[in-house]
Order: C-alpha cells, then structure tokens, then sequence
C-alpha cells in the first residue's frame, strides 16, 4: 500500500557543510571563505594574495571535501529527530546533488548520524529525479525539501502539484539565497526545524483527512 513519501536534500537541510567547508579550506587549503553574497563563485580567495578561486579549482576544493572530510559534517539541530518522526508517518528518502560514487558514502555518513534512508545521487536540477522517484514508489501525497531556489523551480516545472518545503539550516547561507516561496515555487520557506516540523506533518496530517 502506498504512503505518503518525503525527499530531501541532505548539505544544508540534515547537515551542515558550508561550514565545515569554510573550516577546512582555512585549516588546510590556504583559502578564506565568505560568503557576502548569492553568488558562491565570489566566496573563496585565496589567502596567499586575496584573488578569487577560478571554478575549475572551486570544483576541485568541493570534490576533496567530499571524498575526505565528510566526517566534519554534524546534524543541524532538530534535523535527525524530524525526519525520524516524520518516518513514522512516510517513507523518507535522500536526494543529493553528489556524483554517484559517493552514494554509499553518504548514505552510511547519515546512519552514522542516527538517520537510515535510502539515498539517490544527482548532478544539475533536480525536477526529472524526482520525477524518477515518484514513479518508483507512487506515493499518496509527495513532500519535497531543499536548500536551494533553482531545485524547487526545476521541481514545479517538471511535476507541478508536489509539496514543497524550502528550507535552509545554515545562517552563513540562509539570507543571502533565492527564496522559492517568494519567487512561488515553494509552499513555504522554514530554515529551523522546530517550526518546519509542525508544518510538514500539518502537511502530512491533512493527507490522512
């Protein structure tokens, strides 16, 4: 019997990474991290003599991270606990803009962190993944949530009726990004998860009415 199902993203939603990003680019790579803007191309400098990182070597800084500091990465506060909860209701799974190599790192960084679900590996929008997904498990009502505009508009564009949460757990990020529900692609905006607790099994409980 079908349920209702909730994916989400992971960095920025479950757990931190800008900052644990930021700590390591100054502990080890010689690189400042700032993000005074929306655009993330304009964070980094080098320390030696303040020039920007080119994107190719922004690429490669992001790919190390993954490949070696994931263990830096820690739960943003309520994250964990709400999902779990939310499971008790849904199916919950994990859709994270990562090449697919590190599926199976992050799906064992996430049951070290207390949260077992099923994750699936993106790279650009997310809209046809998702599509993907729903078509696997044909849920009763469908919750997305994620930290970035652009995912939510590629997810209105591609599906159109499907809940979405915008939600981003990361103070260094939270002001400067796009806002899907202003733009009209997300039903709400929610960055802690004390409050989007409340709102996502509201969503859930009026599927069960």
């Amino acid at each position: 019997m079908s349920r209702p199902l909730i994916i989400t993203d992971c960095d920025e939603v479950l757990l931190y990474m800008v900052s644990p990003f930021r700590d390591w680019l100054d502990e080890t790579q010689g690189v400042d991290f700032h993000m005074g803007t929306n655009d993330f191309s304009k964070a980094l400098r080098w320390q030696e003599n303040g020039e920007y990182l080119a994107p190719e070597e922004i690429w490669h800084m992001l790919g190390r991270f993954f490949d070696t500091e994931m263990h830096r990465q820690s739960p943003i506060p309520g994250a964990i606990e709400g999902i779990n909860t939310l499971g008790e209701k849904a199916d919950v799974v994990v859709l994270t803009n990562l090449v697919d190599k590190r599926q199976e790192m992050r799906t064992e960084q996430l049951a070290d962190h207390g949260l077992a679900a099923r994750v699936f590996t993106n790279q650009g929008p997310k809209g046809p993944a998702l599509q993907r997904i729903l078509e696997e498990y044909n849920p009763t009502k469908a919750i997305f949530i994620d930290d970035l505009a652009q995912h939510h508009r590629s997810a209105r564009e591609t599906i159109g009726s499907i809940t979405t949460l915008h939600l981003c757990g990361e103070p260094m990020l939270a002001p400067h990004i796009d806002c899907a529900h202003t733009s009209g692609h997300a039903d709400a905006r929610i960055d802690c998860w004390t409050e989007a607790l409340p709102w996502l099994m509201g969503e859930l409980e009026r599927e069960e009415a």
